[in-house]
This record gives structure tokens, sequence and C-alpha cells, in this order.
């Protein structure tokens, strides 16, 4: 049976996502690669500190618990094989067919392509079709997780999964210090997205403890004061931190960051739990857009932010507003099309198999 309030945990935070993009895109916090703030004090880049530090976390919790669920009805040679079509194919191969061209827009946005002038151009489009890598990242680390979770299960057969239906709620809380730990360890030393350590725990943390119905079922009756603890510790992370790089290690690694983030992410797993397990039209509609939502957004986002700014004067809410629109528009629009486009589909959304 299908975990509805999964789907609609990840439509939802795919939306956070876009979200964030828009402000982060004219925030004053993390300015590189970014247009800008329009103002020394910017008090929109609150939401900045109080989505980032979990919402990634999140989603690759619940990856690890649709793992599980997807590995009930498929062989693990399926599972590789639909996961390296949908993941691996999309963040390498799409790189050079088609999303390059945000990494363009990225260089023309942090003033890339002036520097590179001298370049020679292929050399510029390799460096171009990285730079386009942008929200992907999320999916190269997914394909790397979904790799090393079959050789797990070749030598645990399960045994590790079993014990995780023990888990009670204060484990789960108390998890949290492994979270902090992790969050220390396997980082690439430049790009900060990349956290092997922490996005890793959580994933398999979804995978052989939160994908046991008992366990969610306990985590369920605690909602009110996981979501009051998650409140308080999203008022006191931004309050301390606020006007520091909430993106880089020097905050994201501190025992506050790695808490609040636990908390709100099994927060969010018990509300959902209770209330989220809805079906109806814009669910429904929602979910079977996320992916595509979350392909496409940011090179919208980046492409109205540029052309706005460069050749308009408009006010700031109007900036937000358009730019919004632009990225939950265009990625659905550009979605429909190329989902639509053989082979294209295939490199572009890792979209195998027949139209759908």
């Amino acid at each position: 049976m299908r975990k509805l309030y999964i789907d609609n945990i990840r439509w939802i935070t795919v939306v956070l996502v876009v979200l964030y993009h828009v402000i982060y895109m004219f925030n004053g916090i993390e300015t590189f690669g970014v247009i800008g703030p329009f103002s020394d004090v910017q008090y929109q880049d609150a939401f900045q500190y109080i989505v980032y530090p979990w919402f990634m976390l999140l989603l690759f919790v619940i990856s690890g618990m649709s793992a599980r669920y997807e590995l009930v009805r498929r062989s693990e040679k399926e599972f590789i094989k639909k996961r390296t079509g949908k993941l691996l194919v999309p963040s390498t191969l799409g790189l050079l067919v088609f999303w390059w061209i945000l990494g363009y827009y990225n260089l023309l946005i942090s003033g890339g392509l002036e520097e590179m002038a001298a370049v020679p151009k292929p050399v510029l489009f390799i460096i171009m079709a990285v730079s386009g890598i942008g929200p992907l990242w999320y999916i190269q680390m997914l394909w790397i997780f979904s790799v090393l979770l079959v050789w797990i299960r070749r030598v645990e057969k399960d045994r590790l999964w079993k014990l995780g239906e023990k888990a009670d709620v204060p484990f789960l809380v108390l998890f949290a210090i492994v979270i902090w730990g992790a969050a220390q360890i396997l980082n690439t030393p430049m790009v900060v997205v990349y956290r092997f350590g922490i996005y890793g725990a959580g994933f398999f943390v979804g995978y052989f403890v939160l994908s046991h119905d008992e366990v969610m079922d306990r985590l369920e009756k605690c909602w009110l004061p996981l979501a009051v603890c998650a409140v308080i510790l999203e008022a006191a992370f931004t309050v301390l931190y606020w006007g520091r790089p909430y993106a880089e290690h020097s905050v994201l690694d501190t025992p506050l960051c790695s808490l609040f983030a636990w908390i709100a992410v099994i927060a969010a797993l018990a509300f959902m739990k209770k209330w989220g397990d809805i079906s109806n039209t814009l669910t429904r509609w929602m979910a079977a857009k996320s992916w595509g939502l979350y392909l496409f957004h940011y090179l919208f986002i980046a492409m109205t932010a540029y052309y706005l700014t460069m050749y308009t004067k408009l006010p700031a809410v109007l900036l937000y507003l358009f730019v919004a629109a632009a990225g939950f528009a265009g990625a659905y629009l550009a979605y429909e099309i190329i989902r639509r486009i053989p082979v294209l589909r295939w490199i572009v959304c890792g979209i195998g198999g027949k139209k759908k």
C-alpha cells in the first residue's frame, strides 16, 4: 500500500526548495553565484535559516524509506537499473546535453563568463556543464547511496532492518547525536552540499528504521511535542546564527544545527503521518509533478532573476513574485515538453519506457 504521507512530504519539501532558491537568489548571507541583496538587512533571509538545515536531510530520509518499499517489490538488479536511469543519467549525460544551460546562467550571474573570456570554448563548455549540476547534486548522492544499500543488504540480510523495528521515540530523539557525528565526516572540501556523512545517515536510518510502520506509529503519537521542540530549536538557531553563513560548515556542523535539523525531520514525519496521509486532486497532481519541479525550477529562477535585474528596475516584491512564478511555471512547462520527447526525456529527466 502506497504511503500517501510520504508522497505529500516529498512534494511539499520540493515546494520549500523552490521558495528557498527564490529567497537565496537575492539573499545577503550567501552571496556567491547569486544576484545578491536588495538592502543591507533583509529579514526575509530568515527563511533560509528556518529550512536549510533540515529540508534536504528530510528528502534523504524519505528516500531511504522509499528505497525499502521499492525493494519489497523489485529485485536488487531491477532497483539499480531503475535508479541508474532515473538518477545517474540526468546528472551525468544530462549535464552535457541540457543542464549546461543552467551552468551558463550560473557563470553569467557570478561574472564567471567575463573572467573566462580567454578560456578555449571546449573547456568553457565543460565548466558550464559542471556548473549546471545545481540541484542535481541530490540525485547524484542518492544514486551512490542506492548502490551502497544493495551491497549492504547482501551482507546484513535484513538482520539490521529487523532490529530497527524496535526503535522507540527516545531512541529516535537521541539519534540526533549520530546526526551530529555524521555531520563532521565525509564532507567534500570545496562544495559544501556534498555532505555524505549526514545525508548518508539520514538515508540509511530511513531505510533501516523509519520504514517500519510500527516505528512510524510510535512517532506519530508524539507529533505535537516534537513539533513544539522543532519550532523552539528553529527560533534559537535563527537568532543565535543570524548573519552567519548558514550553508557553511562553521554553522552546519554545530551541535545546535544538527539537533534542530534532526528534530525538525522527525517532527515533520510525525506530523505528516498524523495529518498528511491524504489524497485529493491537488495532492495527486503535485506529487506527480514534483520530480519535474525539482529538476527544472532553478534554471528558470536563474534565467528570470538575471534578465529582470539586468533589464528592469522592478521593486523587490515584484522581483520575488515574478521569479517565483517563473520557477514554478517554467519547471512545469519544461517538464511537460521534455518528458514527451524520445531519448531527451531519458537523458534529461531520467524517464525510460513508453511516454507517460
